[in-house]
């Protein structure tokens, strides 16, 4: 038998987060439309899948509430809760022995359910659920497992328990079997191997029937029993810890099911006339999907299709199908199998009221044979599968949550973050597919043994201390996120979320932004600059040979003379953009570092695009310095005297950015001295060597800003600024208040620690450096930030003209306490995802509210002086309709728009990052013939509406025009060579036809 179920780094992956370490490996959901059909169908959920399409409304997280009607309750089983395992005469299960066996104890790491049920019944009203699932312990009822004299104390204890929540209005769930079988039927009978325990399983059952049935609405008889056979008789991971062959494993599910159809049979004849109750049986599964699309697909499909069989299908289709095994399980392979007579199975079809399903942890233990295929913790596909597949029954997620590692107290932020993602997938499931689930059970109440992890993880909604006497119930992130949820019946929604109307003033800066402008070292039409004559192959060698003493006349050097300029400008014009930001290349204007040699050539450049630019009315900002993540693009001489780290290249900087303000500033309006400073420790080995570079590189900003400030600014009337790198950061968890201050200090560890020496204080935050400063005395960092004297102070303070942002993602910051010397190790964060947030192929989530928040923070931080984002965008893995782009342009700019309008932020211009590239541009690059994606249409309709205007508004800006015309003129101006030669060759055949016409006249006059 092959089982493709997966094993998820087992269980808990570990991460480099030291607090939250169980995290899981999340995948795409595509859209799957809702359809009803015979077993087999469910296929069409892997068939239907597309490329990912992140910005569909059916896949964008969905704010909706639930149906009023919409059942929320917790989980929790017996053995993993109740303890006092040899108490008020219960008997042994088999997994009392298995964990004695194994060296593990069940009585005291619990959280006591059986002495402290009290507190198990605060904690669920503190929730506000609507129901409670739990199972009854067999042998706390009958210590043997034998149904005829039961144990007072453990009658009465479920009595109780029952009538606690009915009083509280909370609807008890009752499992009437989680995994822990009376040992002395285990060893008198050989447990589920025998199919003796078909009518011992029945008459526990309608014993329980009988005593609590006039109170209990919903049954459920086994849990999961794909585990019980697989785990317990096969793998030996679960009691009774048997690794038996595939016949007795086969032999255990049959019975199994069985069971379960003889227990519904009983109470559907028996009790529920009377007691009108619902009974079903707890069925668990995984996902799988194919690694790559379009690869063997049909095979691929097949495999998961036959993995999701071999552990639902194979209890779920004799019940909820035809009464049979899936086919796989017909093949060659599986002739263990036992079969089911015409007899069993019609008395086993349809003994279910419902479907539960359980879809957690326990599920993904394994993937065998399972090349091509990866797994999926979304429980959108699978909610499709059942429906599909089961002619659309009414489900109920029956256990449904993920677990973190044992030392996580009740700031459990990663498990929160998977009950967000998997209670969207339910809604959105119902909400798109048509899936009919009524209720969702979280899993689980309270911290508790789990199974063959012991106390490894944890999985409940409440702490509990298992070495305090009292086990108080301490509510986790987990439980408080899920009170919110159950008290607005949905998703707690995002107030940043309105779509605004309006439009920017007249002079907002509409731009496109760009890194290092890469400028032709020499003229691409030289010819016109050669004073010389040349004779071709003379000496038939091919090459051109110099006339000594022959010159000609040749005309003054023109900007026409670069190709590129007029491709960019090409570009440029088909964007509608007023401004455009790029850098220029230190290495190339002076190779030497500093003033011994100037590339006049490259500087020409340089003017020729500014000038060429202002010719169709786009104005240039201009960027001294932009390093990237691959290159810090230092001159080389400069690099290897140690680049920033070296104090003199202050002075060198001042001289480079002298030769720029010199040669370029008549036509340069907008300067940026320096591209994000603040992600310079991406370069460097340590904290220590960031806090250097940074410190000289805002030296080097001031003395280029008063230079300019004093020589410059009188007569060429431009600004100075530096950009810094600006996303938004968000405290992970809103029920932790470390983690507030976290994201607080993060903000000021990324953004401060460069804004407030330039436009503040001319020094670094005063808290930044005593936080630094504390961990260097504990002695769990060696950081420490540099000192400004306090002329360096005077020379920082207010050194910038408007605020300059690069902002693109918001990420959230959760407090984790690190030793070590990096930048991100001395602000003490880690930065967690939300997968339910749109995110880039890349990983950046796209979260429009963020960019409005840090407008705001900046403000009221800062002041309102002019800001610019001179760099905001997203890849987008398409090459033509780049879905995700436009929807990031559409959010953003609304978001910003919001900020202008109603939180008064003083926003200039917005500059999209960036014009050409394949991933993250608006055209593909050049190899690729710079073709437009479908952003450019997108961005162009918001500059050409200046925002967002209401329906029928008029527009009351009027923009210059860059030498706009016609499509037909276009195409003039385009094909001017391919048109001058066509109208050459007509000319050329017109006046041909003529000289024949005449010669034929000539020829044919008698004279």
């Amino acid at each position: 038998m092959k089982i493709y179920y997966i094993h998820s780094y087992r269980w808990c992956n570990v991460m480099n987060f030291p607090e939250q370490r169980c995290v899981f490996t999340l995948f795409v959901l595509i859209f799957i439309g809702a359809a009803f059909g015979d077993l087999g169908e469910g296929k069409s959920v892997w068939k239907k899948f597309n490329p990912l399409v992140p910005v569909d409304e059916s896949q964008l997280f969905v704010y909706n509430t639930f149906p009023k009607d919409f059942l929320w309750g917790v989980g929790s089983s017996a053995f993993q809760t109740e303890g006092s395992w040899d108490r008020d005469g219960r008997g042994p299960s088999i997994w009392d022995n298995f964990t004695h066996n194994i060296g593990e104890t069940t009585g005291t790491d619990t959280g006591d359910s059986y002495i402290f049920f009290e507190k198990d019944i605060t904690a669920l009203q503190e929730l506000g659920v609507s129901y409670y699932q739990f199972s009854i312990s067999w042998t706390r009822l009958f210590p043997d497992g034998i149904a005829n004299n039961f144990n007072i104390e453990g009658l009465q204890y479920y009595n109780a328990l029952i009538s606690s929540l009915l009083d509280r209005k909370i609807m008890p769930v009752v499992t009437l079997y989680h995994w822990d079988l009376p040992l002395y039927i285990h060893e008198k009978y050989g447990g589920w191997k025998n199919e003796s325990i078909i009518d011992l399983f029945n008459d526990y059952a309608t014993f329980c029937f009988h005593m609590f049935g006039d109170r209990v609405k919903y049954w459920i008889t086994i849990h999961n029993p794909f585990l019980i056979a697989w785990n317990g008789y096969y793998k030996g991971q679960h009691a009774p810890g048997e690794r038996d062959d595939l016949t007795t494993v086969y032999n255990v599910a049959h019975h199994l099911i069985k069971a379960h159809a003889k227990v519904w049979h009983t109470y559907n004849d028996k009790f529920r006339p009377s007691q009108r109750g619902f009974i079903s049986i707890v069925l668990g599964s995984h996902w799988i999907q194919p690694q790559v699309r379009g690869v063997n697909e049909r095979q691929i499909t097949e495999k998961c299709q036959q993995s999701i069989n071999e552990m639902l299908g194979w209890f779920a289709q004799p019940i909820f199908g035809d009464g049979e095994y899936p086919n796989i399980f017909k093949n060659e392979s599986f002739m263990k199998i036992p079969t089911l007579t015409p007899d069993e199975k019609n008395y086993v079809k349809g003994t279910a009221d419902f479907f539960a399903l359980s879809f957690g942890p326990n599920n993904f233990n394994k993937l065998q044979n399972a090349q091509g295929l990866q797994e999926s913790h979304y429980i959108r596909p699978i909610l499709n599968w059942i429906k599909l597949e089961y002619n659309s029954p009414r489900i109920l997620i029956a256990e449904n949550g993920w677990c973190t590692i044992s030392y996580v107290s009740t700031v459990n932020t990663i498990a929160m973050y998977s009950m967000k993602l998997f209670i969207s997938d339910v809604l959105q499931a119902m909400k798109y597919d048509g899936v009919d689930v009524f209720g969702y059970t979280a899993w689980s109440l309270l911290d508790g043994f789990e199974w063959e992890l012991a106390n490894t993880i944890r999985r409940g909604l409440f702490y509990i201390d298992f070495n305090s006497k009292e086990k108080d119930r301490l509510p986790k992130s987990t439980a408080l996120f899920y009170k919110e949820i159950i008290r607005s019946n949905s998703i707690p929604q995002i107030s940043y979320s309105k779509t605004s109307q309006g439009q920017f003033p007249c002079n907002f800066n509409w731009g496109v932004a760009d890194s290092v402008l890469q400028a032709e070292l020499r003229p691409s039409s030289p010819q016109f600059n050669d004073h010389n004559v040349y004779i071709w192959n003379i000496t038939g060698d091919g090459m051109l040979h110099k006339v000594d003493g022959v010159y000609v006349k040749t005309r003054p050097a023109q900007c026409t003379d670069f190709s590129s300029i007029g491709k960019h400008l090409k570009l440029l014009k088909k964007m509608k953009v007023t401004h455009y930001k790029f850098a220029l290349n230190w290495s190339l204007i002076l190779p030497n570092g500093d003033l011994s040699v100037t590339n006049k050539e490259v500087l020409r450049y340089y003017r020729c695009m500014i000038s060429e630019l202002l010719l169709v009315n786009i104005t240039s900002m201009v960027t001294l310095y932009h390093p990237t993540n691959l290159s810090l693009g230092l001159p080389v001489p400069l690099l290897k005297n140690g680049g920033w780290l070296n104090r003199s290249i202050t002075h060198q900087f001042y001289a480079y950015a002298n030769v720029c303000f010199q040669e370029l500033g008549d036509l340069v309006k907008f300067w940026i001295t320096l591209n994000e400073p603040n992600k310079m420790s991406l370069n460097t080995r340590n904290s220590n060597e960031t806090y250097q570079m940074v410190h000289n590189m805002l030296i080097a900003h001031a003395l280029a800003w008063h230079n300019y400030d004093k020589n410059y600014r009188p007569h060429q009337h431009g600004q100075v600024s530096l950009a810094l790198y600006a996303d938004w950061f968000e405290p992970a968890n809103p029920f932790a208040k470390e983690d507030y201050k976290a994201a607080e200090r993060r903000q000021e560890f990324d953004i401060s620690w460069v804004a407030d020496p330039v436009f503040k204080t001319g020094d670094y935050p005063k808290s930044m450096r005593e936080y630094i400063t504390s961990k260097y005395k504990r002695g769990v960092s060696e950081s420490f930030l540099p000192q400004f004297t306090e002329d360096e102070k005077r020379l920082l303070k207010r050194t910038a003209d408007f605020y300059a942002l690069n902002h693109f993602t918001t990420r959230l910051v959760s407090h984790v306490y690190k030793t070590g010397s990096t930048q991100r190790d001395d602000s003490d964060s880690v930065l967690l995802k939300d997968m339910t947030w749109v995110t880039s192929p890349a990983g950046f989530s796209v979260v429009p509210w963020g960019i409005r928040k840090l407008l705001k923070w900046i403000k009221v931080n800062y002041g309102n002086k002019d800001i610019y984002l001179t760099a905001s965008g997203v890849d987008d893995r398409n090459s033509t309709n780049d879905i995700l782009r436009k929807y990031y342009l559409k959010k953003y700019v609304n978001e910003i728009l919001t900020a202008f309008q109603n939180d008064h932020v003083n926003i200039k211009g917005y500059y999209a990052w960036k014009l050409s590239n394949t991933f993250i541009g608006f055209f593909l690059p050049p190899y690729a013939e710079s073709k437009a994606k479908q952003s450019v249409e997108v961005y162009n309709k918001i500059i050409s509406d200046n925002g967002f205007p209401a329906e029928n508004s008029v527009n009351a800006c009027h923009f210059p025009e860059q030498g706009s015309c016609s499509l037909f003129c276009e195409f003039l101006v385009e094909k001017k060579p391919l048109l001058f030669f066509g109208f050459c060759l007509l000319f050329a055949l017109v006046l041909l036809v003529m000289i024949i016409h005449l010669h034929r006249k000539k020829k044919e006059s008698p004279y």
